[in-house]
Protein backbone atom coordinates (compact mmCIF):
# COMPACT_ATOMS: atom_id res chain seq x y z
CA UNK A 1 0.00 0.00 0.00
CA UNK A 2 1.47 3.36 -1.10
CA UNK A 3 -0.15 5.62 1.49
CA UNK A 4 2.84 7.99 1.51
CA UNK A 5 3.31 8.25 -2.25
CA UNK A 6 4.58 11.74 -3.15
CA UNK A 7 4.88 12.70 0.52
CA UNK A 8 8.00 13.66 2.48
CA UNK A 9 8.72 12.76 6.09
CA UNK A 10 11.55 13.97 8.30
CA UNK A 11 12.38 11.37 10.94
CA UNK A 12 14.71 12.07 13.86
CA UNK A 13 16.47 9.29 15.71
CA UNK A 14 16.47 7.44 12.39
CA UNK A 15 19.74 5.67 13.06
CA UNK A 16 18.18 3.09 15.37
CA UNK A 17 15.15 1.97 17.32
CA UNK A 18 11.68 3.37 16.74
CA UNK A 19 13.03 6.18 14.55
CA UNK A 20 14.70 3.73 12.17
CA UNK A 21 11.64 1.47 12.09
CA UNK A 22 9.41 4.50 11.39
CA UNK A 23 11.63 5.65 8.52
CA UNK A 24 11.60 2.17 7.00
CA UNK A 25 7.82 1.82 7.30
CA UNK A 26 7.14 5.20 5.69
CA UNK A 27 9.61 4.51 2.87
CA UNK A 28 8.02 1.11 2.27
CA UNK A 29 4.70 2.88 1.77
CA UNK A 30 6.05 5.21 -0.89
CA UNK A 31 7.28 8.17 1.14
CA UNK A 32 10.55 10.02 0.70
CA UNK A 33 12.31 10.01 4.06
CA UNK A 34 14.84 12.53 5.35
CA UNK A 35 16.69 10.75 8.14
CA UNK A 36 18.25 12.67 11.03
CA UNK A 37 20.44 11.30 13.80
CA UNK A 38 23.50 12.18 15.84
CA UNK A 39 25.38 9.12 14.61
CA UNK A 40 26.53 9.25 11.00
CA UNK A 41 27.37 5.57 10.52
CA UNK A 42 23.99 4.48 11.81
CA UNK A 43 22.32 7.00 9.48
CA UNK A 44 24.25 5.64 6.51
CA UNK A 45 23.05 2.13 7.33
CA UNK A 46 19.42 3.23 7.56
CA UNK A 47 19.56 5.06 4.24
CA UNK A 48 21.37 2.18 2.56
CA UNK A 49 18.76 -0.31 3.75
CA UNK A 50 15.89 1.88 2.60
CA UNK A 51 17.41 2.46 -0.84
CA UNK A 52 18.27 -1.23 -1.23
CA UNK A 53 14.62 -2.04 -0.56
CA UNK A 54 13.54 0.33 -3.35
CA UNK A 55 12.78 3.36 -1.19
CA UNK A 56 13.86 7.00 -1.31
CA UNK A 57 15.92 8.47 1.51
CA UNK A 58 18.52 11.08 2.36
CA UNK A 59 20.22 11.91 5.64
CA UNK A 60 21.91 14.58 7.74
CA UNK A 61 23.84 14.29 10.99
CA UNK A 62 22.20 16.60 13.51
CA UNK A 63 22.41 17.36 17.22
CA UNK A 64 18.82 18.29 17.92
CA UNK A 65 19.80 20.19 21.06
CA UNK A 66 21.43 22.81 18.80
CA UNK A 67 18.93 25.12 17.14
CA UNK A 68 21.23 25.89 14.19
CA UNK A 69 21.54 22.15 13.46
CA UNK A 70 17.79 21.74 13.65
CA UNK A 71 17.00 24.62 11.31
CA UNK A 72 19.65 23.47 8.83
CA UNK A 73 18.25 19.93 8.81
CA UNK A 74 14.71 21.07 8.09
CA UNK A 75 15.95 23.47 5.39
CA UNK A 76 18.00 20.74 3.73
CA UNK A 77 15.05 18.35 3.78
CA UNK A 78 12.80 20.85 2.01
CA UNK A 79 15.56 21.79 -0.44
CA UNK A 80 16.18 18.11 -1.24
CA UNK A 81 12.59 16.93 -1.63
CA UNK A 82 10.62 20.13 -2.24
CA UNK A 83 8.21 19.92 0.69
CA UNK A 84 7.59 18.42 4.12
CA UNK A 85 4.47 16.48 5.01
CA UNK A 86 5.32 14.72 8.28
CA UNK A 87 7.70 15.36 11.17
CA UNK A 88 8.42 12.24 13.23
CA UNK A 89 10.35 13.22 16.38
CA UNK A 90 11.86 10.03 17.79
CA UNK A 91 15.33 11.24 18.83
CA UNK A 92 15.95 11.27 22.56
CA UNK A 93 18.17 10.27 25.46
CA UNK A 94 17.63 8.39 28.70
CA UNK A 95 19.46 8.55 32.00
CA UNK A 96 18.79 7.56 35.59
CA UNK A 97 19.94 9.51 38.64
CA UNK A 98 19.25 9.46 42.35
CA UNK A 99 17.18 12.65 42.39
CA UNK A 100 18.95 14.22 45.36
CA UNK A 101 22.28 13.75 43.54
CA UNK A 102 21.09 14.85 40.10
CA UNK A 103 23.49 17.43 38.67
CA UNK A 104 22.11 20.47 36.89
CA UNK A 105 24.29 19.82 33.83
CA UNK A 106 22.78 16.35 33.47
CA UNK A 107 19.26 17.71 33.95
CA UNK A 108 19.91 20.45 31.37
CA UNK A 109 21.22 17.97 28.79
CA UNK A 110 18.17 15.70 29.04
CA UNK A 111 15.79 18.65 28.76
CA UNK A 112 17.80 20.14 25.87
CA UNK A 113 17.60 16.94 23.81
CA UNK A 114 14.20 15.51 24.67
CA UNK A 115 12.09 18.62 25.14
CA UNK A 116 13.81 21.67 23.67
CA UNK A 117 15.10 19.78 20.64
CA UNK A 118 11.65 18.39 19.92
CA UNK A 119 10.13 21.85 20.24
CA UNK A 120 12.72 23.45 17.96
CA UNK A 121 12.05 20.84 15.30
CA UNK A 122 8.33 21.49 15.52
CA UNK A 123 8.94 25.23 15.25
CA UNK A 124 11.18 24.86 12.20
CA UNK A 125 8.84 22.41 10.47
CA UNK A 126 5.50 24.12 11.09
CA UNK A 127 5.67 26.66 8.21
CA UNK A 128 6.16 23.77 5.78
CA UNK A 129 3.54 21.57 7.44
CA UNK A 130 1.00 24.38 7.14
CA UNK A 131 1.57 24.38 3.39
CA UNK A 132 1.00 20.62 3.07
CA UNK A 133 -1.63 20.24 5.83
CA UNK A 134 0.76 17.77 7.35
CA UNK A 135 1.37 16.19 10.72
CA UNK A 136 3.67 15.94 13.72
CA UNK A 137 4.27 12.79 15.72
CA UNK A 138 6.30 13.29 18.89
CA UNK A 139 7.76 10.64 21.18
CA UNK A 140 6.71 11.06 24.79
CA UNK A 141 6.90 8.02 27.08
CA UNK A 142 4.94 6.04 29.62
CA UNK A 143 7.27 7.87 32.01
CA UNK A 144 5.16 10.97 31.24
CA UNK A 145 2.09 9.13 32.54
CA UNK A 146 3.42 7.16 35.52
CA UNK A 147 6.32 7.76 37.86
CA UNK A 148 9.72 6.50 36.72
CA UNK A 149 12.03 5.86 39.68
CA UNK A 150 15.32 7.75 39.43
CA UNK A 151 14.03 9.30 36.22
CA UNK A 152 13.13 12.83 37.26
CA UNK A 153 14.86 14.52 34.33
CA UNK A 154 13.64 12.03 31.73
CA UNK A 155 10.07 12.03 33.07
CA UNK A 156 9.97 15.82 33.18
CA UNK A 157 11.22 16.05 29.59
CA UNK A 158 8.66 13.57 28.31
CA UNK A 159 5.83 15.11 30.31
CA UNK A 160 6.78 18.39 28.70
CA UNK A 161 6.66 16.80 25.24
CA UNK A 162 3.18 15.48 25.95
CA UNK A 163 1.86 18.85 27.15
CA UNK A 164 3.61 20.71 24.32
CA UNK A 165 2.09 18.39 21.72
CA UNK A 166 -1.38 18.99 23.08
CA UNK A 167 -0.77 22.74 22.88
CA UNK A 168 0.42 22.52 19.26
CA UNK A 169 -2.53 20.28 18.40
CA UNK A 170 -5.03 22.82 19.69
CA UNK A 171 -3.22 25.82 18.21
CA UNK A 172 -2.83 24.38 14.71
CA UNK A 173 -5.72 21.91 14.38
CA UNK A 174 -8.11 24.32 12.66
CA UNK A 175 -5.27 25.29 10.32
CA UNK A 176 -4.92 21.73 9.10
CA UNK A 177 -1.86 20.44 10.97
CA UNK A 178 -2.25 17.36 13.16
CA UNK A 179 -0.05 16.77 16.22
CA UNK A 180 0.01 13.57 18.26
CA UNK A 181 2.22 11.64 20.67
CA UNK A 182 3.25 8.04 21.05
CA UNK A 183 4.16 6.94 24.57
CA UNK A 184 6.47 3.92 24.34
CA UNK A 185 7.41 1.97 27.43
CA UNK A 186 10.53 -0.11 27.93
CA UNK A 187 11.46 -0.76 24.29
CA UNK A 188 14.76 -2.47 23.48
CA UNK A 189 16.54 0.15 21.35
CA UNK A 190 19.95 1.78 21.17
CA UNK A 191 18.81 4.41 23.70
CA UNK A 192 18.58 1.76 26.42
CA UNK A 193 22.06 0.30 25.83
CA UNK A 194 24.78 1.03 28.36
CA UNK A 195 22.54 2.77 30.88
CA UNK A 196 24.02 3.42 34.32
CA UNK A 197 21.69 3.03 37.29
CA UNK A 198 22.03 4.50 40.80
CA UNK A 199 23.19 2.05 43.43
CA UNK A 200 19.88 2.41 45.28
CA UNK A 201 17.69 1.85 42.19
CA UNK A 202 14.48 -0.03 43.04
CA UNK A 203 13.94 -2.21 39.99
CA UNK A 204 10.66 -3.55 41.39
CA UNK A 205 9.13 -0.19 40.47
CA UNK A 206 10.18 -0.30 36.80
CA UNK A 207 7.52 -2.73 35.42
CA UNK A 208 4.72 -0.22 36.04
CA UNK A 209 5.87 1.80 33.01
CA UNK A 210 6.88 -1.07 30.72
CA UNK A 211 5.29 -1.55 27.33
CA UNK A 212 3.87 -4.81 26.09
CA UNK A 213 4.88 -3.92 22.54
CA UNK A 214 8.06 -3.45 20.52
CA UNK A 215 9.67 -0.80 18.35
CA UNK A 216 7.94 -1.97 15.16
CA UNK A 217 4.54 -1.64 16.79
CA UNK A 218 5.24 1.95 17.85
CA UNK A 219 6.67 2.68 14.41
CA UNK A 220 3.36 1.55 12.96
CA UNK A 221 1.48 3.87 15.31
CA UNK A 222 3.73 6.78 14.34
CA UNK A 223 3.16 6.01 10.67
CA UNK A 224 -0.63 5.88 11.15
CA UNK A 225 -0.72 9.15 13.07
CA UNK A 226 1.32 10.89 10.38
CA UNK A 227 -1.07 10.02 7.54
CA UNK A 228 -3.91 12.33 6.58
CA UNK A 229 -6.45 9.52 6.10
CA UNK A 230 -6.19 8.58 9.75
CA UNK A 231 -8.71 10.99 11.25
CA UNK A 232 -7.47 10.88 14.83
CA UNK A 233 -8.38 13.80 17.06
CA UNK A 234 -5.39 16.06 17.38
CA UNK A 235 -3.46 15.80 20.61
CA UNK A 236 -3.75 12.06 21.16
CA UNK A 237 -1.30 10.15 23.27
CA UNK A 238 -0.96 6.46 22.67
CA UNK A 239 0.41 4.32 25.50
CA UNK A 240 0.20 0.56 24.93
CA UNK A 241 -2.09 1.06 21.93
CA UNK A 242 -4.76 2.88 23.96
CA UNK A 243 -5.54 6.41 22.78
CA UNK A 244 -6.80 9.34 24.84
CA UNK A 245 -8.01 12.59 23.33
CA UNK A 246 -7.10 16.14 24.09
CA UNK A 247 -10.00 18.36 25.19
CA UNK A 248 -10.84 19.25 21.58
CA UNK A 249 -10.68 17.55 18.22
CA UNK A 250 -10.83 18.97 14.73
CA UNK A 251 -12.28 16.53 12.18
Amino acid sequence: MQRFKDKVALVTGAGSGIGKASAQRIAAEGGAVFCVDLHGEALDTTVSEIVSAGGVAAARVCDISLVDDVEAAVAQCVEKFGSLYALINMAGMLRFDDTQRLQQADWDRVIAVNLTGTMMLCRAALPHLLETKGSIVNAASTAALSGLPSGAAYSASKGGVLAMTRSIAIEYGKRGVRANCVCPGDIKTGMTHGIDYPDNMDFDLIPRIMSLTGRDCHAGIARRYSHHRRRYPRGWRNPLLNGYTAPHSFQ
